[in-house]
């Protein structure tokens, strides 16, 4: 594709956690699966984000995570002043900015150059705030038809692109091991809890694994409604797994459980099991029902009853079939193309909105 001269694209990142591949938060996921993917494809990409983060192209550094999550109303302006300090000092090098932090958007009319910001979250996520006097120059996306639905009313919706993992790092394995997982961000929307209740209906072993934040009420949560059931000979806790420990866990487990609680608007997770062959139970929240395909590849259940009594029949799912799903639907390869569409769309569009609004 000839789009615009391969100078830079500029992703921002959510301030108060670094990226990497080991990140638990699925805008995180995305931001680094996107990144790989687009400098592979000869872009020149910076990611701005914390100090610690790994990426493939250029790391701006705006400044070291803090010690307490709850103090993101300190962090945030920090994280977005460096960015602008950047963007000033670009020189016509940086060709848009893609803005993945849930909030740098507000911004944008103190720069002149494009700002894609992708919506991670459900609408009521959001302060309506964040969506009052919306710059010209910035541009929206959802990542899932049903979160899509809420987000009709925004000036410059641009569509859906949906979600994607690089199938290539997340191997089919056929044959499982006799343990449910649950994996993530450890606080109450996610129900690690409630995995932990499925599994004592069920009699199998549980493995939560995942990242507790520094968010107070998350730790909160951990303490009273995880932490007294680890040790056990039922639930083990694998805690901040690396990449390499998180595929492990994946490719052996004979289902993931996801008893989340929020209109979930994707499911990083679920893509990465079925990659691995490994089949997926989640309610019916949000876009789960578009990332699983109910009885070829998982179930989609109302009740934690019918989660349990559907970790029988997971043994009749293909790991096959769950591959095939992810690379029809979900590579990154795909996430990419769809991407580069867009950017190639808000280029001439930026510049008339902003021309108009001088």
């Amino acid at each position: 594709m000839d789009h615009f001269p391969k100078t830079s694209v500029l992703y921002v990142s959510y301030p108060m956690l670094p990226v990497s591949d080991s990140s638990c938060g699925g805008a995180e996921q995305m931001l680094c699966a996107l990144e790989r993917e687009m400098n592979a494809r000869g872009w020149r990409t910076v990611v701005a984000a914390c100090k610690g983060s790994r990426v493939h192209g250029e790391l701006f550094s705006t400044g070291s995570p803090p010690q307490e999550d709850d103090r993101y109303e300190l962090r945030e302006p920090e994280h977005s002043g460096k960015i602008l300090e950047l963007l000033r000092a670009s020189n016509g090098g940086i060709a848009l900015v893609h803005d993945k932090s849930g909030a740098f958007w507000k911004n944008a009319e103190k720069t002149r150059h494009p700002v894609l910001a992708t919506l991670h979250l459900p609408r009521a996520f959001y302060p309506d705030s964040l969506f009052e006097r919306l710059a010209p120059n910035v541009f929206f996306n959802c990542v899932s038809q049903s979160q899509a639905k809420s987000f009709t009313d925004l000036p410059r919706m641009l569509g859906v692109v949906q979600n994607g993992i690089a199938t290539e790092r997340f191997p089919l394995q056929r044959k499982k091991r006799d343990y449910l997982l649950w994996l993530g961000r450890i606080c109450p929307e996610k129900g690690p809890h409630l995995a932990i209740e499925v599994a004592k209906q069920s009699g199998l072993p549980l493995i939560l694994a995942g990242q507790v934040y520094r968010f107070s009420y998350h730790q909160r949560y951990f303490e009273r409604e995880v932490e007294p059931y680890i040790g056990d000979s039922q639930v083990t806790f694998v805690e901040s797994p690396s990449f390499a420990k998180k595929i492990e866990l994946l490719r052996n487990a004979r289902a993931l459980l996801i008893p989340t609680q929020a209109a979930e608007t994707s499911s990083v997770v679920a893509m990465e099991a079925m990659a691995c062959g490994t089949p997926v139970i989640a309610f019916r929240r949000g876009a789960l029902e578009e990332v699983v395909e109910h009885g070829v590849t998982g179930f989609v259940v109302d009740t934690l009853e019918e989660m349990g009594a559907k970790i029988e029949d997971v043994k009749a799912i293909s790991p096959e079939a769950c591959r095939r799903r992810v690379e029809e639907k979900f590579s990154a390869g795909r996430m990419a193309r769809d991407y580069e569409a867009l950017y190639e769309r808000i280029r001439p569009e930026a510049k008339e909105t902003v021309r108009l609004a001088a």
